[in-house]
């Protein structure tokens, strides 16, 4: 399959690497001269389990004038979805699926009112990856990914797809309930972003038993109430063991949210933790912790002038 990954970083690199390992045709799409630079002299080199490799694949900043791709894959920032969409225009073809892997909620319906929706595949993925410099990326923990049709029609986009990522011997699963899967990922989220970007913490440590874990576990809990309130049937006990395992798995990796605040980038807690805050405040939910993490995430944005 000809693949266009839109947005090299973490994930979007450990993804394109393993895809064209898999012998897919990939090209990496993406704003950052020197992320195109050294993907195209040197591949993705990709780091799993303390060993690297380089993994040969083209990238480009411009698509223009390049095929269209059977699949195009978003991995950018939500705050970066539209802008990318309009860059990969030239990428999606009369039959192109396009797909969305982001985290947090809204970027299907961003994508949506760009792309036909008919042909709009939506998701989540439990593996995690850190950028170690451009165009070298450390695959961190895998796990999961579930995939769907955003307008709940025929899943035979969402299993081409996924055909194509399991190739990679990555576990990917098809649900006509993916809203609710995207739901169970944005708990996981809220839970694990702010608490810690705020804390430095890798993933590893804030899943060690102790106040932290219990403050991850009490934020799971407050996001299933609002879930539960707004129709979606989610079992608080099953999400917090998920999140404890996820955790586990995960060692020593930093999570997106922790790697923003490092980096000095605008973090995505509005389309997370803004989202949990927005649907409690339509059911009339208290969810004081999430908000209390809303304000301090947001706090740090504005205290560093990225608000």
């Amino acid at each position: 399959m000809r693949i266009a990954i839109v947005g090299a970083g973490a994930m979007g690199g450990s993804f394109g690497a393993r895809l064209a390992e898999a012998g897919h045709d990939v090209l990496l799409v993406d704003a950052s001269p020197a992320v195109v630079d050294a993907v195209n002299s040197r591949g993705i080199r990709l780091v799993e389990k303390g060993e690297e490799r380089s993994v040969e694949l083209r990238a480009t900043a411009d698509p223009g004038g390049e095929d269209p791709a059977a699949a195009v894959v978003f991995f950018v920032k939500n705050y970066h979805t539209e802008p990318a969409a309009q860059l990969a225009a030239p990428l999606v073809g009369a039959d192109t699926t396009i797909a969305s892997l982001q985290n947090g909620w809204g970027n299907g319906e961003t994508l949506a009112g760009i792309f036909d929706p008919a042909r709009l595949v939506v998701g989540v993925t439990y593996h995690s990856a850190t950028v170690l410099e451009p165009g070298k990326v450390a695959h961190t923990g895998e796990g999961p990914t579930v995939v769907g049709p955003f307008d709940a029609g025929t899943p035979a986009r969402a299993e081409a797809f996924a055909d194509a990522l399991r190739s990679t011997g990555f576990e990917v699963d098809v649900s006509t309930q993916v809203r609710t899967e995207i739901w169970k990922k944005l708990m996981l989220n809220a839970a694990t972003l702010p608490t810690a970007a705020l804390t430095r913490l890798t993933a590893g440590a804030l899943g060690e038993p102790g106040p932290m874990l219990d403050l991850v576990d009490a934020v799971t809990a407050e996001a299933v109430e609002v879930a539960n309130g707004s129709g979606l049937d989610i079992d608080a006990d099953e999400r917090i063991e998920a999140i404890h395992a996820t955790l586990a798995r995960a060692g020593t990796g930093k999570a997106s949210m922790l790697q923003d605040v490092e980096a000095g980038r605008l973090t995505e807690i509005d389309v997370i933790t803004g989202a949990v805050v927005r649907e409690a405040d339509r059911l009339g939910i208290e969810a004081p912790l999430n908000r209390a993490l809303y304000a301090l995430v947001t706090g740090l944005e504005r205290g560093t002038g990225l608000r």
